[in-house]
């Protein structure tokens, strides 16, 4: 299969609970129904960019159980390869949500099997662009991207949750993706995230939310504006716009026409329940 997009990155199932406000410590709060829908960074990102009609393979590591049939069905019924995905003993990964009725959410993520994905693991075909987020081992996202970089493949790393990259991983992104308050974080509080560039990356993207993005490359700042909409829930809207990016530069956009484009497909995200489900056709984006 010609692959466009390798991802690299975690594969969740995600326990939604909507809640009218979130616990503080020592509290009970009740909430809603469980809802359990397929998601992590990873596996979010490659459904993402598959459904948007890039040729998609993930490189993640699921359990034997139900939650990894679930993964793999969404996965597939995306378009997404599954073939590189590692089945473990260890069961597969959870992400416990909490949603309130403003639409914003709190996570907190049991990593499971995708603790377990190795670089044995690693494999990229013919693929134009290789995307990666860090819910799974940063040694096994770092050998991927250097693997990637030395076959000509352009990188690109959604720093979530932040960790320390190396001087040679960061040298070698283009883009490297964060939201507002992950940029902070690794500026050591600068608020000003054109200091990213400084850290070594060849580009970068930070996402604003409703107010969009930002791009930040040698040459100057793209600021880019979110279509207004009424947010019902954002899981997974930073991994939509990850996923849509990579897809319009495996397609030769330009770095700003890409993000111009992921914003879209972000906000349209954030109108519907949950992650992978909520992601627009690129038929829905025709019409």
């Amino acid at each position: 299969m010609s692959t466009d997009v390798v991802v690299v990155g975690s594969a969740n199932a995600d326990l939604v609970v909507a809640v009218d406000r979130r616990p503080g410590p020592g509290e009970t709060v009740l909430g809603a129904d469980t809802e359990v829908h397929p998601g992590g960074k990873g596996a979010n990102t490659a459904v993402a960019a598959a459904k948007l009609g890039a040729s998609v393979s993930l490189v993640a590591a699921i359990g034997r159980d139900s939650y990894g049939r679930l993964l793999e069905e969404s996965l597939r019924n995306a378009g997404v390869d599954t073939a590189p995905i590692r089945k473990t003993e260890r069961p597969t990964g959870i992400a416990y949500i909490f949603v309130t009725p403003d639409g914003e959410n709190s996570i907190l993520v049991s990593p499971g099997a995708n603790s377990a994905l190795a670089e044995d693991d690693l494999t990229f075909g013919d693929a134009k662009i290789l995307v990666a987020s860090l819910e799974v081992p940063l040694p096994t996202i770092e050998r991927a991207v250097a693997l990637a970089a030395a076959r000509g493949i352009r990188v690109a790393v959604n720093v979530s949750p932040p960790a320390p990259l190396s001087a040679d991983t960061l040298a070698v992104l283009d883009p490297i993706v964060v939201n507002e308050h992950e940029a902070a974080q690794l500026l050591g509080g600068d608020s000003d995230p054109r200091g990213l560039l400084a850290l070594g990356p060849r580009s970068a993207v930070v996402t604003l939310g409703s107010k969009g993005a930002l791009v930040i490359e040698p040459d100057g700042v793209q600021e880019i504006s979110s279509p207004r909409v009424t947010a019902v829930d954002t899981t997974g809207a930073g991994d939509a716009f990850t996923g849509a990016l990579a897809a319009e530069l495996a397609r030769g956009a330009s770095l700003g026409d890409a993000a111009r484009f992921a914003v879209k497909v972000a906000a349209i995200s954030v109108t519907r329940k949950g992650a992978q489900p909520s992601y627009p056709s690129v038929e829905e984006l025709a019409e």
